[in-house]
């Protein structure tokens, strides 16, 4: 029985009981206004809850920062260290947040540590899928996902990151080349190659000079000569194809 099965037991409106406590909570959580004292008491009561309206309400804390830094910190690591405690139910509000945050930092952290590899891949996929390539205001969250799908080679990244080589915005066209070739997939040489002759970028011209090279894969024969044209230095291609450092 839990605990929501417990006071439901003991009392007619043991249903409204929680609900209206964890909402009380939840409010002083998400309060950047709130005393210091009462907002570290919140997040106690819904630590110790334990459940996944409890985690719904401990987000709210990653959705600002305050002053000092430390305090700041150590209130966030208690979010965390609640959040992951209650396991696996944790994971749909965990989900419902990141789906509109700006900043996916804590919700990431939070997946990797209930999560499997794969799993973890599956959801920061399914998350980038939510982008475009088009212009936005307000990219960071897709910056993030991208930046994190660079730390795993997974049979599912390449076909949702590659679309990112031709993105709007130049940070994210430099994750999206770093995140596929750490597929080290042969298939991706055309779109690579596609997207560096266009890149306009020498800094994301550079990063997939480099890791051409350090793949060492052969760029097609009549794309070589587009692809000299645009290599910054010091890189070259080989009479063999290959990417090279002059």
């Amino acid at each position: 029985m839990g605990l929501f099965d417990l006071f439901k037991s003991k009392s007619g409106g043991g249903e409204k009981r929680v609900s209206s406590a964890t909402s009380k909570w939840a409010d002083v959580v998400g309060n950047k206004r709130a005393q210091t004292y009462d907002r570290q008491e919140a997040i106690a009561e819904l630590c110790r809850l334990k459940t996944a309206d409890a985690v719904e309400g401990l987000m709210r804390r990653f959705s600002f920062a305050i002053d000092p830094s430390i305090t700041d910190q150590e209130e966030k690591d208690a979010v965390f260290e609640g959040i992951v405690s209650v396991g696996r139910e944790a994971l749909e509000p965990v989900r419902a947040f990141a789906a509109n945050a700006e900043s996916l930092a804590w919700p990431m952290r939070i997946m990797k540590e209930l999560l499997s590899e794969d799993e973890l891949v599956e959801e920061l996929v399914a998350l980038l899928s939510r982008w475009d390539t088009e212009y936005s205001r307000f990219v960071d969250p897709k910056l993030q996902i991208l930046a994190a799908l660079e730390e795993h080679e997974h049979s599912s990244i390449r076909a949702a990151v590659e679309p990112f080589l031709q993105d709007v915005n130049e940070p994210a066209r430099f994750h999206a080349a770093a995140a596929t070739f750490a597929q080290k997939d042969p298939a991706s040489i055309p779109p690579l190659v596609n997207a560096l002759v266009d890149e306009e970028s020498v800094r994301v011209r550079t990063k997939m000079a480099d890791m051409f090279a350090l793949l060492g894969w052969e760029i097609p024969a009549d794309q070589r000569d587009a692809v000299r044209k645009v290599l910054p230095s010091p890189f070259g291609v080989s009479r063999a194809g290959k990417v090279v450092k002059q």
